[in-house]
């Protein structure tokens, strides 16, 4: 008795722990298919059809696709087939409406879940604009675990962020509430590649009242808006096109410099990178200079430049006897881990 109670005690366990949703749904189907049964062996009872006949008159009458019936009914038949016709219908309308409801549910839940990690963050960067140039700026910041959060208007964008579990804010940039909804007032950095100049204008505005302290980043899309943007407030300003031009110019003119560059900046195999790293007041490498340092020996890295914070000015390839001071901005060419290294045990107190 008590090997055929205990696989219904477990389905009704498991189905009393089910969502609620979930639940009547998947009973819901169950009844269906057993209407489909029931109307299968009905009209083979009553009609004396096939099975294959039977299957087929209950799909057309739960369906209500209308075609003709299988063979003339009887009046058993035709009361029959109105009894399943309205319990078929309702049973098919409650699924329906109740898988709406679940999958509305569920998009609002996960929603939800974003928002709520959104709130959380702080000294991330907002995207506004997921086109071809903010999708690679969002990826290359992932990738280097820098948190993101997407801001676009463009149904098509959102379902490709949905897809892929990422941060993102559904809504117009330029609508302070969005910027609110995505953190503006705790980010580290606003990236700005909107397909119009002159929405990038108006966001970079309404970003600096509600963070003066937000770096900006805008793409232009016509170099003769540079002043625009910058009056408006963004730091930095990049013309994709420039930028193209640039490159090919290098691989024209300098093409094996412009070679070992895309080498240490791009190729996984040498696994170098060129990154900044800040030296903290009482930290290890605080007052020394490059030679006490021992600097080469002990982190296998090159000091490009070092950037003095509160001079604003730039040394760069320094001199063995250059000095390292509290707040100075190293410019190294190393590995990676080599580089975390240097940031968590020579400038770090």
């Amino acid at each position: 008795m008590a090997l055929v109670r205990n696989p219904w005690e477990a389905l009704i366990a498991w189905l009393a722990q089910m969502d609620s949703s979930r639940r009547e749904i998947l009973l819901a189907g169950l009844a269906l298919l057993v209407l489909f049964a029931i109307g299968t062996i009905g009209y083979a009872f009553l009609e004396g059809w096939t099975i294959i006949e039977g299957l087929y008159m209950t799909f057309l009458t739960l369906s209500t696709i209308g075609f003709q019936e299988v063979r003339p009914l009887s009046n058993a038949g035709y009361f029959f087939t109105l009894g399943l016709g309205i319990t078929g219908i309702g049973l098919l309308s409650f699924v329906a409406v109740r898988s709406a409801q679940f999958l509305f549910a569920s998009e609002r839940l996960r929603e939800r879940r974003i928002m709520k990690r959104i709130e959380d963050l702080s000294g991330h960067y907002i995207v506004c604009g997921y086109g071809r140039v903010g999708e690679r700026l969002a990826e290359d910041l992932r990738q280097e675990n820098r948190p993101v959060v997407v801001v676009d208007v463009s149904e098509e964008a959102i379902s490709a962020l949905t897809d892929d579990e990422h941060l993102y804010i559904h809504g117009n940039a330029e609508d302070e509430s969005v910027l609110h909804a995505a953190g503006i007032e705790r980010a580290r950095g606003l990236i700005l590649t909107l397909p119009e100049d002159s929405s990038n204008v108006f966001v970079a505005l309404t970003a600096q009242e509600m963070n003066p302290e937000l770096f900006i980043l805008a793409r232009t899309v016509d170099h003769d808006n540079r002043s625009k943007l910058l009056n408006a407030g963004v730091d930095k300003v990049i013309a994709p096109a420039d930028v193209g031009a640039d490159r090919m110019a290098q691989v024209v003119l300098r093409p094996h410099t412009d070679e070992f560059l895309a080498h240490v900046l791009h190729t996984n195999a040498l696994s170098r990178q060129i990154d900044e790293v800040q030296v903290h007041e009482n930290a290890p490498l605080a007052g020394q200079t490059l030679a006490e340092s021992n600097f080469r020996q002990q982190f296998d890295a090159i000091v490009i430049g070092i950037i003095d914070a509160d001079a604003g000015s730039m040394t760069f390839n320094p001199a063995p006897s250059e000095q390292i001071g509290d707040g100075d901005i190293l410019i190294v060419l190393g590995e990676a881990a080599v580089i975390d290294a240097l940031r968590t045990k020579a400038c770090t107190p």
